[in-house]
């Protein structure tokens, strides 16, 4: 009986083309100093990259003919692998944080939830209210409207409104995020 053949998958290259990997006859090469060359021979010019003691890397391989540059490969993989570290390093990843409310709050812990609030848009964070209803609340909708208009006034010099107040069942969701 006959085996399938179970070679291995091919693994797919994540970075450039480089040298002996580039197919085409003809490429369009730059050299190691940046000027245009025109178009040549791939054979050619991976010897005169080998010369140099550099590597042929295919730059631009959608084009007709692939834009092909003479450089340190493992000097450029090393120096994007670095750009991309810190841009890692700088981005800032933007938080929704919840402050859950209810309509008839007292006065303190309504400034308890505001500092909160506040401390939250200084570190660049957005914020999600919720406004929640229990029982007999559902018939003075008004009172929880009110409080996030209060909310909305109180907050408006250092958060701008991103989602406006909607109902979700027995709660209003309200999101906020710093200016």
């Amino acid at each position: 009986m006959r085996r399938p053949n179970r070679a291995p998958p091919t693994v797919a290259k994540d970075g450039p083309r480089t040298n002996d990997e580039i197919r085409n006859a003809q490429i369009q090469l730059i050299d190691s100093d940046g000027v245009n060359q025109g178009t040549v021979e791939t054979m050619v010019a991976i010897k005169m990259a080998m010369e140099a003691g550099m590597d042929l890397v295919e730059i631009s391989p959608n084009v007709s003919p692939p834009v092909c540059k003479i450089m340190d490969y493992g000097k450029y993989k090393y120096s994007a692998q670095k750009k991309a570290a810190e841009a890692r390093k700088k981005q800032k990843v933007v938080e929704i944080k919840e402050i859950k409310l209810r309509p008839m709050i007292d006065d303190h812990d309504y400034d308890v939830k505001m500092r909160a609030m506040q401390r939250f848009f200084e570190e660049g964070d957005k914020v999600k209210i919720t406004l929640r209803y229990r029982g007999r609340e559902m018939a003075h909708q008004e009172i929880g409207t009110k409080l996030l208009d209060k909310v909305k006034a109180d907050v408006a010099e250092f958060a701008k409104v991103e989602q406006d107040a909607r109902f979700e069942g027995r709660q209003v969701v309200m999101v906020l995020a710093p200016r």
